[in-house]
């Protein structure tokens, strides 16, 4: 660290330095990761440390207009902020360390975050970005295809055990395979859809693949599908094995009298893409639609692509299949 140190002192450089020694770190839902940071002073401009030093955690929005604070220490003082109540600390590892741990990740903490260090009228900062392992998925209501705002979106994702997914989360799933003709809300409130296969309908059968870009709309009143994004769960999804097929009342029942509740959408593909489910059994979910995970494509069970197969939305009252349910962990 010595050429740092001579950096600093360098005439007219820097009196304190910032870095960070990763750009990006990566774990997941429920997993403890170190965001780090470490600052480099000049003890010639400060001396023995009269200035208190100041460190401050921020997460940046998708598109960068605001900051959401995280964490603020000077001295004794500490204060966390929001839902990161009780889940980060410094790290401590040495005198310049100002990285940050966050424990119990939940999906809203993807993105990228900012460490601040001040000292005196010097200031540096860093950027680290903290990438989760996942799943990206579409998602549509029973109303049918072009019906969420970008409001409503949000909430879906929500309800299906998701967030609504990122460009960044979106690029990485078409890198690894995703293809989806139908147009679909991102966090940052654009509209895309990813192509592996271009073919006439989906924007033309000439054009390079890619994630097309309808752009940005009216977050109330355009309407579209939905990018859902979700990570490793805590607990157990698996089809129920009972003796008759359902109607829907009767298989959210069933998995409640198992001691569970019926699974999501993000909860198959969560245990289909992470845990390699497979299953070759029609079964409800708490959306009232009816899908199967197939990780191993074969006969009669998706024989040309490992997929979570859609059914539809069948009628809840007179349509029977099998349930998937979902049991949390404690």
């Amino acid at each position: 660290m010595g050429v740092v140190i001579e950096d600093i002192a360098a005439e007219n450089g820097p009196r304190l330095l910032v870095e960070a020694e990763q750009a990006k770190v990566f774990s997941h839902r429920g997993g403890n990761v170190t965001l780090p940071c470490k600052f480099y002073r000049d003890p010639t401009a400060f001396g023995s440390g009269t200035h208190k030093i100041r460190i401050k955690w921020t997460k940046l929005t998708s598109d960068y207009l605001k900051e959401v604070d995280v964490f603020v220490s000077m001295g004794y003082h500490k204060k966390t902020y929001g839902g990161y109540h009780g889940r980060v600390f410094l790290k401590g590892g040495s005198d310049n360390d100002a990285s940050l741990v966050i424990t119990d990740l939940t999906l809203e903490d993807y993105g990228r975050y900012k460490c601040e260090v001040i000292e005196g009228l010097e200031d540096d900062t860093a950027v680290v970005a903290l990438d989760l392992q996942g799943v990206v998925f579409p998602y549509f209501p029973r109303l049918g295809r072009y019906n969420l705002n970008f409001h409503e979106a949000q909430q879906a994702c929500l309800d299906q055990d998701a967030v609504i997914a990122s460009f960044d989360q979106l690029y990485d799933a078409w890198r690894s395979g995703l293809d989806w003709c139908n147009a679909g809300w991102l966090s940052d409130g654009s509209v895309q859809y990813p192509i592996t296969k271009p073919r006439e309908p989906c924007g033309g059968q000439n054009t390079v693949p890619g994630v097309r870009n309808y752009g940005f709309w009216d977050k109330d009143k355009s309407r579209y599908d939905v990018f859902c994004f979700t990570s490793n769960f805590n607990g157990r999804f698996y089809y129920l094995i009972h003796p008759t097929k359902l109607t829907y009342d009767e298989a959210v029942q069933a998995c409640l009298n198992d001691g569970a509740q019926i699974a999501k959408v993000g909860q198959i593909f969560a245990a289909w893409k992470l845990l390699g489910y497979d299953r070759c059994d029609a079964g409800w979910l708490a959306d009232g639609s009816v899908r199967y995970p197939i990780s191993r494509p074969r006969r009669r069970c998706s024989p040309s692509e490992a997929a979570v197969r859609f059914v539809g939305f069948p009628d809840k009252k007179h349509k029977l299949y099998g349930v998937y349910c979902f049991r949390a962990y404690n």
